[in-house]
C-alpha cells in the first residue's frame, strides 16, 4: 500500500486543504508518476466549485501533469522508470471500441478523466494507464509544458483534425490561455494567422507569438473587413460572442471550431452555412496520438506556454488569481 499526499478540496467551493490517500498494488497496466509540475486549467476551478456537477469529494484537482515515472505495473512495455512523461486530461479508456481502436480515446463512452472520479495531479504523485503517460522532449522545459497537455491539444488538436496547412488562413479568436498557445500552433502549421481580440494593447504581444494580421473584435467595422477571408477559426474564448460575424468572416467550406463553452445558445443564420457550404464544429482535447505528436511539433518550433510558477503549497493562492484573470497566461504548481 502507497501513500500519496496531496491537496483536495472537501466540499464545493472549498479551499485546498493537506489531504492523504491510500493506493494498493499497482495495477498491470498502469504507471506510477511522481509529480514534478501541475498546470492550474480553468477546468479545475469549476471541478473545485462542481459547476458541472460531477465532482466527489474530497477532491484533488490537476490534469496538466508532468512527472517522472517511478514504477510500472506488470504488463507495461512502452514505458519505464526514471522517464519523464505528461498526462492530460485523460487517464485511461476501454481500449477495446470503435473510437480506441481507431486511435481516438479521448472519444470512447468509458473515457476516465484524470480527475473525475480518481484523485488528480495537486499532490506529489498519480497513476494512470500508461497509455496516457506520454514521453516528454527532452529540449522542453516543464513549467512550460505542463500547460500545453489540456490548453495546447485542446488547440492542436483542430489544426490537426480539420487540416490545417501552409495555404490555411487561420483565426485565432482570444488570446489568453489557449489562444496564446493557439497562434504559436497555427504559425508551426505554416499558416496566415489573424488574431481577434477586444483588448488592442495585445496586438504587438499577439503578432510576437505568431499572427500576422490582428482584429480587435469591439470595432465592428474590422469584422466586416476581413469578411470571407479566413478557411478555419478557432473560438478560445467562454462568453458570449457575435458568432454569427466569424461565421461571415470564413471563406467558402470554411469552419468555426468552438473551443470554449458560452453561456447562452448560438444565433446563426442556416443560409450564411448552406450558401458558403460552411460549417461550426467543436472539439475537446485529443488522443494519446495527437499529445505524443503535439509535444514533438512544440520541441521542433519552440511553442511553449507563458506560464507563472506557484509552489503547490500556494495552490490557493495561484488558484484565485487564475479566477480573476491575473495570470499571464497559464499558472503551474511546482513540488
Amino acid at each position: 500500500m502507497v501513500e500519496i499526499q496531496g491537496l483536495a478540496a472537501h466540499a464545493a467551493g472549498a479551499v485546498l486543504l493537506p489531504y492523504k490517500y491510500h493506493v494498493e498494488d499497482l495495477a498491470p497496466y498502469d504507471v506510477e508518476v511522481k509529480i514534478t509540475h501541475c498546470g492550474i486549467c480553468h477546468s479545475d476551478v469549476h471541478l473545485i466549485d462542481n459547476d458541472w456537477g460531477i465532482s466527489r469529494y474530497p477532491f484533488i484537482p490537476g490534469h496538466e501533469i508532468v512527472g517522472e515515472i517511478t514504477a510500472v505495473g506488470s504488463e507495461v512495455r512502452s514505458r519505464k522508470p526514471g522517464e519523464r512523461v505528461g498526462i492530460g486530461w485523460q487517464a485511461n479508456s476501454c481500449g477495446i471500441c470503435e473510437w480506441c481502436l481507431q486511435g481516438d480515446e479521448h472519444l470512447c463512452a468509458k473515457a476516465q478523466p484524470t480527475c473525475v472520479g480518481r484523485n488528480g495531479g495537486y499532490a506529489d504523485a498519480v497513476r494512470v494507464n500508461s497509455r496516457f503517460a506520454i514521453p516528454v522532449p527532452e529540449v522542453l522545459e516543464s513549467e512550460n509544458v505542463a500547460p500545453l497537455l489540456c490548453g495546447g491539444i485542446t488547440v492542436y488538436s483542430p489544426l490537426r483534425n480539420h487540416l490545417a496547412r501552409p495555404a490555411s488562413r487561420v483565426g485565432i479568436v482570444g488570446i489568453g490561455g489557449l489562444g496564446h498557445m493557439g497562434l504559436q500552433f497555427a504559425r508551426a502549421f505554416g499558416c496566415e494567422v489573424t488574431a481577434f481580440s477586444t483588448s488592442k494593447n495585445k496586438e504587438a504581444e499577439a503578432r510576437t507569438l505568431g499572427a500576422h494580421h490582428f482584429v480587435n473584435t469591439l470595432d465592428t467595422g474590422n469584422l466586416k473587413k476581413v469578411a470571407g477571408s479566413l478557411d478555419l477559426i478557432l473560438s478560445t474564448v467562454s462568453a458570449d460572442q457575435d458568432f454569427q460575424s466569424f461565421v461571415n468572416t470564413l471563406r467558402p467550406k470554411g469552419t468555426l471550431v468552438l473551443l470554449g463553452a458560452s453561456p447562452s445558445a448560438l444565433q446563426i443564420s442556416p443560409f450564411s452555412l448552406l450558401a458558403g457550404q460552411k460549417a461550426i464544429a467543436g472539439s475537446p482535447t485529443g488522443s494519446p496520438r495527437d499529445l505524443n505528436e503535439m509535444l514533438h511539433v512544440a520541441a521542433r518550433h519552440n511553442v511553449k506556454a507563458i506560464t507563472e510558477s506557484f509552489p503547490m503549497k500556494k495552490a490557493n493562492e495561484a488558484i484565485t488569481r487564475v479566477k480573476k484573470n491575473q495570470v499571464r497566461y497559464r499558472a503551474v504548481l511546482t513540488n
